[in-house]
């Protein structure tokens, strides 16, 4: 059975839709999905943490302020209609938008935020430090976050500009949930956490109506969403693990969208019943270079490393569709980022770059690298285009944990990674990528350049901190372009790529959004034409 299974799927696959073939086609008011959704651990806001668990709390939960659908660059009111900032740059007041409800029916109250934020701290699981950061904890946060009729203050300690605070707050552990509906299902200490885990208690335009794991979630229309009611009555997102199932489902209409497509398999989407669209996304990819390897310590090897990299051979072949050329830390599409790529492949100024500073090659380096597509082929790119200068890679593959274990013990000489912020702040990026003030074996921090043993000048660390506090918001963004432009040129970290990514929908699907991390997908905006 199984044999003849995969032999009608392969045989189906061969084959493109024909002409006047029966096209399925799913209910008017549903979305259907092919997903692996697979790394779901947890769905409760205060412990999720994969991917596909971001995607669904966005659509379940609303959070004070957030990055809403209608434009994902712009952090919008949410449950908060409006807040001030006190002068001293340590709090923020919110207002909390009126007549807005839970799906319960309940109204959501200041006192839910409140409960909300208390909870995380309390459950202290792992995406609780997105909240800790701003000097939180058990003992402090009903002085910290308190509430005064419609009105709820936050409060922080450390130097910190509000418009970084509120990119926390609009964080995925700050969502705010229904405290009437989750006290009701309490085990113990757990503050509902494994009910949340099955169920939903949000204010978002879906209730979550069915999850099974590895198998399906079912969302259900919010028909009381302040901002309106989904057009979608129902959103399934079934469990599909392989990429050639999905593009078969695809391609029949049995469901609307596929989302884990090969460029081969998008490539070969019949264009009369399906479309492709791209997403940019927040991770970027890059090699650096540990400075605890004598012959990586000259700035001459970074500089002329940036014109080693086949930047445009890569994205237009093998990368094309997943990755697009980009050179700083800070995604493109969020204020803040910088999206000037001024760096080529360019072996024979590279050469000259070596040559001038009196470096002797060739230079022999190992690369370590994670043991899959596409690492395995960016390093054998980058094996092939630094040795036409002298510079050999020796590739070192491996599983993920151990790239990274050894990434993390500072143990390698030349990395292939890449990095996404943990909230949508230019400081996630700036800290991991610009700072690093005490550069010591045992002042493990998890970070790019502490990791690559790269002792940051100390004005860049400074400008740094100047960044995280700066409350002109235009004064910020400028702040964080020019740390951006010293990376880009002046550190042993080459950042090289932005992830991209490809979605595979039927034709008559309008209106999905899909920003640059799992946070900002959103389906209240969805129509079938």
């Amino acid at each position: 059975m199984k044999l003849f299974r995969a032999a009608l799927l392969a045989s189906a696959l061969s084959l493109p839709l024909a002409a006047g073939a029966v096209y399925a086609a799913t209910p008017a008011d549903a979305l259907v999905i092919a997903q692996n959704i697979d790394d779901i651990v947890a769905l409760d806001p205060a412990q999720a943490y994969e991917f596909s668990a971001g995607e669904i709390n966005a659509n379940l939960y609303d959070h004070l302020v957030q990055y809403a659908a209608e434009d994902t660059t712009v952090l919008a009111p949410g449950l908060a209609s409006e807040w001030t900032a006190d002068e001293a740059a340590k709090s923020l007041t919110f207002t909390m938008r009126e007549g807005a409800t839970f799906a319960s029916g309940n109204p959501v109250r200041a006192e839910d935020v409140h409960y909300s934020f208390k909870r995380v701290i309390a459950l202290n699981l792992t995406p609780a430090f997105i909240l800790t950061q701003l000097g939180w904890t058990p003992e402090n946060i009903d002085e910290m976050v308190t509430v005064d009729g419609n009105t709820v203050t936050v409060k922080w300690t450390g130097d910190f500009a509000s418009a970084f605070v509120l990119n926390v707050l609009a964080a995925r552990p700050a969502a705010i949930v229904d405290e009437v509906l989750v006290s009701q299902h309490v085990t113990g200490e757990d503050w509902g956490n494994a009910w949340l885990n099955t169920n939903s208690a949000g204010s978002g335009p879906f209730v979550l109506t069915d999850y099974r794991p590895a198998e399906l979630v079912r969302l259900t229309a919010n028909e009381t969403y302040f901002g309106g009611a989904p057009a979608m009555k129902q959103v399934l997102i079934r469990h599909v693990a392989e990429a050639a199932t999905q593009q078969l489902l695809l391609t029949s209409g049995d469901v609307d969208m596929a989302k884990n497509l090969t460029p081969d398999q998008i490539a070969a989407l019949p264009a009369d019943t399906v479309k492709v669209e791209s997403y940019p996304q927040a991770a970027v990819h890059f090699l650096s270079f540990n400075q605890k390897t004598e012959s990586l310590t000259p700035p001459a090897v970074w500089e002329a490393a940036r014109y080693l990299v086949d930047y445009d051979g890569m994205t237009e072949t093998f990368l094309k569709g997943q990755m697009e050329k980009h050179q700083a830390f800070w995604p493109k599409g969020f204020p803040g980022s910088y999206d000037e790529t001024p760096y080529s492949y360019d072996v024979e100024k590279a050469k000259q770059i070596l040559a001038d500073a009196g470096i002797q090659t060739p230079i022999n380096v190992t690369l370590d690298v994670i043991n899959s597509t596409p690492f395995t082929d960016i390093a054998q790119s980058l094996q092939a285009g630094f040795a036409e200068a002298g510079i050999n890679f020796e590739i070192l593959p491996g599983t993920g944990a151990q790239v990274i274990t050894k990434y993390r013990e500072r143990t390698h000489e030349a990395m292939l990674l890449y990095w996404g912020p943990d909230f949508m702040d230019p400081h996630s990026n700036a800290k991991a990528f610009a700072y690093n003030s005490n550069n010591a074996d045992d002042n493990y921090t998890a970070t790019t350049t502490w990791r690559n043993a790269w002792a940051v000048p100390a004005e860049m660390n400074d400008e740094v901190n100047a960044a995280l506090a700066e409350a002109d918001q235009t004064k910020r963004n400028e702040l964080y372009v020019d740390l951006q432009k010293k990376v880009q040129a002046e550190s042993p970290i080459v950042i090289m790529f932005q992830a991209e990514l490809q979605i595979g929908m039927a034709n008559n699907v309008e209106g999905y959004v899909n920003g640059s991390n799992s946070d900002f997908v959103y389906y209240r905006l969805v129509t079938k034409q």
